[in-house]
């Protein structure tokens, strides 16, 4: 059944955090976020504090009264005094602060004048100080969607909050080595008309943020929000999505959950729920407001000229590379989008797969594409214990090369591509091609075995050679035979 989100008085906004290379936002930390067992534990409790409106933030009350212990543990190799709370915060890291800039003027946001450094109170213990350090960057952006305009009313850049690892009845525990990683958080305006929408709108922020030099890959490096009302219904805030994929569905859940509920007659309440893998949501806390902000100290203001604006330097957007790739290689813009998503290789397959044009201009650049998007689950599939890490940029550029010298066939790339996976060397030898003559050999073929089809005959050719002739040559000789 169609949905008429319009008639049902929808309202949908999206918040995405992203992750930054580099150092931590406030000392010299790393942010590789190791998975390095721990070092030291600490235990503490915390409470909220009054914001700048003197009030204490509802949220942070809720958490405050579940009287939990919160245990912390770290590794010493990304986690210092600082992420402890045991010494002052350094100046904000610069180079996120530009990344993060970079972001919002692609994102045609108004950069803050001075940016001031605010603190969040969060008392669920993902924060050790009790606080979270953020900061308005930017103001009155937009994005051009297929479902119109989407305003970005603000982004800012704040601290990775610590990752939870366990909890019971009395107690949690944190792992420290995240927290502190330099987060840029996108928030959008209710403009966002459906579920598919929503979908098209996190593509679209998500696409920009891949294309700036700094930000984060990987899994677990990107967190979307999504808030959601109906008339009659309330605000919800929908916190845990990890995959694009889910946000239409949890966003039709949460839209039925809401109508259920006004149908019974009874009043929902502004929350903040957790996106379940089924996705239904749960309950995790009340709605947060202004009362749990106040200015952090310890930080000076940061001036934003406009010579320092203007110094900024766009990267190109990805959607904008991948539109000129197509033109260029005449390949699928899907292919191109493949080819640029994060990669085993040092490098990603893109840089491969321009690389491996130069060094054999005369290949389909498709060819390439294609070999280089299927030989990890080819390997896999065809040859046990196949390694395709062992695979490195410079063997697959070596190989194309000897293919395009006709050293070697079309046709032995996937053996060859085994071979070093499982010794990690390039040992083209025994793979070159041989100086056969291919005409008589496919005429005997056929005197020895009369009457079989083209496919019949080649895969006896196949088999007897052994990637040692070329099969595009073997197969137009047949073809000329067989007529």
């Amino acid at each position: 059944m169609t949905i008429d989100y319009a008639a049902l008085g929808f309202k949908c906004g999206l918040e995405i955090h992203q992750q930054l290379e580099g150092k931590k936002l406030f000392c010299e930390s790393p942010t590789s976020n190791s998975d390095a067992p721990p070092d030291f534990k600490v235990q503490r409790r915390l409470r909220a504090v009054a914001g700048e409106t003197g009030e204490i933030d509802q949220a942070a009350k809720h958490e405050m009264t579940k009287r939990k212990k919160i245990i912390y543990t770290g590794s010493n190799s990304d986690v210092g005094l600082m992420e402890l709370d045991e010494t002052p915060p350094d100046p904000m890291n610069a180079d996120a602060l530009l990344t993060a800039l970079t972001v919002a003027k692609l994102l045609n946001a108004k950069l803050i004048d001075e940016i001031q450094v605010m603190r969040k109170t969060v008392v669920d213990g993902s924060n050790v100080s009790g606080f979270q350090r953020t900061s308005l960057i930017a103001i009155d952006g937009f994005i051009e969607t297929d479902g119109g305009t989407v305003t970005i009313p603000n982004i800012c850049i704040e601290e990775e909050s610590a990752k939870k690892v366990k909890e019971s009845d009395d107690a949690i525990t944190y792992q420290l080595n995240r927290l502190g990683i330099p987060l840029i958080e996108i928030a959008t305006g209710p403009e966002i008309q459906s579920p598919q929408h929503a979908k098209e709108v996190a593509a679209y922020l998500g696409m920009v943020l891949r294309s700036v030099p700094g930000v984060k890959r990987g899994l677990g490096t990107i967190r979307q929000d999504v808030n959601i009302s109906i008339k009659g219904g309330a605000r919800t805030e929908v916190k845990g999505f990890q995959d694009l994929k889910s946000i239409p569905k949890v966003i039709e859940h949460e839209v039925e959950r809401q109508q259920n509920l006004i149908k019974k007659g009874k009043k929902i309440e502004q929350e903040v729920r957790k996106a379940e893998q089924d996705f239904s949501t749960t309950f995790l806390r009340p709605m947060p407001g202004a009362a749990r902000l106040y200015p952090e100290t310890d930080v000076s203001p940061i001036r934003i000229t406009e010579e320092m604006s203007n110094a900024i330097k766009l990267p190109k957007l990805l959607k904008q590379e991948m539109e000129e790739l197509e033109k260029k290689y005449e390949i699928p813009k899907e292919k191109i989008k493949n080819l640029m998503k994060d990669t085993s290789l040092e490098i990603t397959k893109l840089a491969v797969f321009e690389q491996a044009i130069k060094k054999a201009p005369s290949l389909k650049p498709v060819f390439i594409a294609d070999t280089l998007l299927s030989y990890p689950s080819e390997l896999q599939k065809k040859h046990k214990g196949a390694d395709p890490l062992k695979i490195t940029p410079i063997h697959l550029e070596q190989i194309f090369e000897a293919v395009e010298k006709k050293e070697i066939a079309k046709d032995s790339l996937i053996d060859i591509l085994a071979d070093i996976s499982k010794t990690g060397k390039l040992n083209l030898e025994h793979f070159k091609l041989e100086d056969i003559d291919l005409e008589q050999a496919v005429k005997e073929l056929i005197k020895e075995k009369p009457d079989l089809n083209q496919g019949a005959y080649m895969g006896m050719l196949m088999a007897k050679f052994k990637g040692k002739i070329d099969g595009k040559e073997a197969a137009s000789i047949l073809q000329k035979h067989l007529k």
